[in-house]
């Protein structure tokens, strides 16, 4: 076996386990916040999710690297800046800010971060063992975040803003600065999913 196909086994394998790690991580994510709101309501939900959803959600800086390093395809344009807010939010906002744990937001934010996951994890995790994806998964991949987009950036904003009251000094002010940058950002990632939908779906059809 050449070097070269060795380095390629080597990425596959990696990138393999790192999607379906992170898949289980998001799935006792949603399988925990399910159980909350059936149970307790929305009031429960980051008690139950907390250490799955700060350690899958810590996990997915990898992916910064990933785009970085080349590793995969996709555009460090459009991965820091959705990596970057959710860790964001996720350590520096509902974390931080006990104030925001209880909030129905959470419970939203919580959904549509977990649902896109179980959805995109596998749906790589499947490409890279077997090069292959089912035609429903690659459909749920690239159509789901239409809603799940729009709800989960609402969700990140309306937690910070009920976060910036209880922020002292300085913090305060670069919370409302960065909180600006969601406004260029939004159409620039939705604009950007859109088009790999268009891509990814024609050429799907086409097979």
């Amino acid at each position: 076996m050449a070097a070269g196909d060795d380095g390629s086994a080597v990425r596959r394998l990696y990138l393999s386990v790192y999607n379906w790690v992170s898949f289980f991580g998001w799935l006792q994510v949603l399988y925990h916040v399910t159980l909350a709101l059936l149970g307790s309501g929305h009031q429960a939900v980051y008690a139950a999710v907390k250490l799955p959803l700060l350690f899958s959600q810590t996990a997915a800086l990898a992916e910064i690297l990933h785009s970085i390093t080349g590793l995969v395809r996709s555009p460090i344009s459009a991965t820091l800046p959705q990596v970057g807010a959710r860790i964001f939010v996720t350590w520096c906002i509902v974390w931080s800010f006990p104030e925001t744990q209880s909030h129905v937001l959470v419970t939203s934010l919580v959904l549509s971060w977990s649902i896109t996951e179980v959805i995109r994890y596998p749906f790589f995790g499947l490409r890279e063992a077997f090069g292959i994806t089912p035609s429903w998964l690659l459909w749920l991949r690239y159509s789901t975040f239409t809603v799940l987009y729009p709800v989960g950036l609402i969700s990140e904003l309306g937690l910070i803003f009920t976060a910036m009251p209880h922020m002292k000094g300085r913090s305060f002010y670069i919370c409302a600065a960065l909180t600006t940058i969601y406004i260029p950002a939004f159409p620039h990632m939705y604009g950007h999913m859109l088009a790999q939908r268009k891509k990814n779906l024609s050429k799907a059809k086409a097979a």
